[in-house]
């Protein structure tokens, strides 16, 4: 909730910021930075609620889906993601 509902933008650079991790350089563009209404609380709830709501049944319909650890570097993110690829999952017949 933090990460997202910080998230700020500068309108006339376009620059992206965050109050905590990456606050604005300096007051004249902390005081133009601007709050995409998808990062208000009120609607990462709504987001999070639906994404909740639906995960189990997207881990059921993709039950030999793979687990990405994505914090990590690039290229080994990428070198897995490929190996995982080359071997195409298998599709669910209805």
């Amino acid at each position: 909730m933090e990460r997202l509902s910080q998230r700020r933008t500068d309108p006339v650079t376009g620059q992206r910021y965050h109050t905590t991790f990456r606050p604005a350089p300096t007051p004249e563009i902390q005081a133009r930075l601007r709050q995409n209404p998808r990062d208000q609380e009120e609607n990462i709830e709504k987001r999070l609620e639906t994404y909740y709501r639906n995960v189990k049944d997207l881990e059921d319909f993709y039950e030999d889906a793979f687990y990405v650890n994505a914090d990590q570097d690039p290229y080994v993110v990428f070198e897995f993601v490929e190996s995982c690829i080359i071997k195409p999952l298998p599709c669910r017949k209805f």
